[in-house]
């Protein structure tokens, strides 16, 4: 399941990206820069320093927002998938030792829900999207990813978004692993996109050669989720956003 939680970087050890949705054009060169291992993080002012994105306040504390029930982790059968038009055409696979052996990041950004509060400066902790795209590379031709969490929830998310240096497959926050509410054992963190898009409870990505909605999509919400141009709902969409 998911929820709108979260939202625009600000700040982290791998820096930050300004990478747009729905741009299928641009997006061959990004993902060989980052499968190549050539996208460079940029420098950003420190939390707290950053305007806000339109129509949002700063709330002090992280109030918890998801639709359904906080699934329970067994990590006996608990997995994590790639599949969908990858580069090998096979599914990729790994069980939680698998996923806690691979290399870490942090990055620190605020979180900025479409409900209009943003809690700043969220020290985030786990695996860079960029290298799991490393480690189960797309299809030249992939325009999007599904991701998929718990009970069948989804978030379509266009491949630039989650190319960006700062998407983290998220495991921690600041030293501690993340509370079973905030999305524990592992969450998507998409800090330039609206909260709804940083899928809680994260259990596979599916690569896509178009775009499609997901759970939230489906009910009204808009499909890139930019806060900076207040895309919240899908009629708010045109050609091309």
């Amino acid at each position: 399941m998911g929820q709108p939680d979260a939202g625009r970087a600000v700040a982290g050890q791998r820096g930050a990206h300004a990478a747009s949705a729905g741009q299928p054009e641009g997006i061959p060169s990004l993902v060989g820069q980052v499968l190549a291992g050539a996208a460079q993080p940029a420098a950003g002012p420190p939390p707290g320093t950053r305007p806000l994105p339109p129509g949002q306040q700063v709330r002090p504390d992280w109030l918890v927002q998801h639709y359904g029930p906080v699934p329970r982790f067994r990590p006996e059968t608990w997995d994590f998938r790639v599949s969908g038009v990858t580069e090998s055409g096979t599914e990729h696979r790994w069980d939680w030792a698998g996923i806690c052996a691979l290399p870490r990041c942090a990055v620190t950004a605020d979180l900025h829900c479409v409900t209009k509060h943003t809690i700043p400066g969220i020290p985030w902790e786990g695996i860079a999207a960029a290298e799991l795209l490393r480690l189960a590379p797309p299809a030249g031709h992939v325009t999007h990813v599904m991701v998929w969490a718990d009970y069948g929830y989804s978030a379509n998310i266009g491949i630039c978004d989650f190319a960006a240096d700062t998407t983290l497959l998220a495991t921690a926050v600041a030293g501690e692993p993340l509370t079973p509410e905030h999305g524990f054992p592992m969450r998507l963190v998409v800090p330039h996109l609206y909260g709804w898009k940083s899928v809680k409870w994260m259990r596979a990505v599916e690569y896509l050669t178009e775009d499609r909605r997901g759970f939230w999509e489906e009910r009204g919400y808009h499909s890139s989720a930019d806060p900076w141009h207040e895309q919240r709902f899908s009629y708010q969409e045109t050609q091309g956003s």
